[in-house]
């Protein structure tokens, strides 16, 4: 049975797309990590806490298909919170071995964290910018991420490349200078939270 908190977490997911939506309209340089986007980022986590703390994880069967999407969206912005995100990939890790949630969340959520802490991610689900191309950063065993990648429901790693970077052609992604003045805020608010 779906609960209330659907639509606190649907909310929560609609103010980020909003938020996103007016800071790009606003002509703000795209490099960095906008202190307005920081701060819901922040508040977000802080609601899917509670959640998580009265519910525990917001499944599909709890949260509805599009609510557990949020809450799993959530989670994957908390950057400026490293226990909070070690957590809720505890929690993913066990809904996803009970079948609960797709295991590519989980899957996703662990290299998003591992990329943070400086470390190889498992499964190759997080690019950045390297001489002007979208490239995955450094991926721990590369000879078996397909292996892993497919165990977990997600596309052979070539096929995500190659979409990412038409996707990034035709939507107009932010230039390489801009993503790598964004990546070293990133890698400052990395240290300077406790991931490293």
């Amino acid at each position: 049975m779906v609960k209330p908190f659907r639509h606190r977490l649907l909310t929560l997911k609609d103010a980020e797309l909003s938020l996103r939506a007016e800071l790009a309209q606003s002509g703000e340089p795209v490099g960095g990590y906008a202190p307005a986007l920081r701060r819901l980022h922040e508040a977000n986590a802080r609601e899917l806490e509670l959640i998580i703390d009265d519910e525990g994880w917001p499944t599909p069967d709890a949260a509805g298909e599009d609510g557990a999407e949020a809450a799993w969206l959530i989670a994957m912005h908390a950057v400026s919170r490293p226990s909070f995100m070690r957590r809720c990939l505890g929690l993913l890790k066990g809904a996803a071995n009970r079948g609960e949630v797709p295991p590519r969340q989980a899957a996703m959520l662990e290299d998003r964290i591992r990329a943070l802490e400086g470390r190889p991610q498992r499964y190759g689900t997080q690019l950045d910018w390297q001489d002007g191309v979208l490239t995955p950063l450094a991926v721990e065993e590369p000879e078996t991420v397909d292996a892993r990648r497919a165990a977990v429901g997600l596309a052979p790693l070539a096929e995500t490349i190659a979409t990412a970077r038409d996707s990034a052609r035709h939507d107009g992604a932010p230039p390489p200078e801009e993503w790598e003045a964004s990546s070293e805020v990133l890698e400052a608010l990395a240290r300077d939270v406790g991931w490293r």
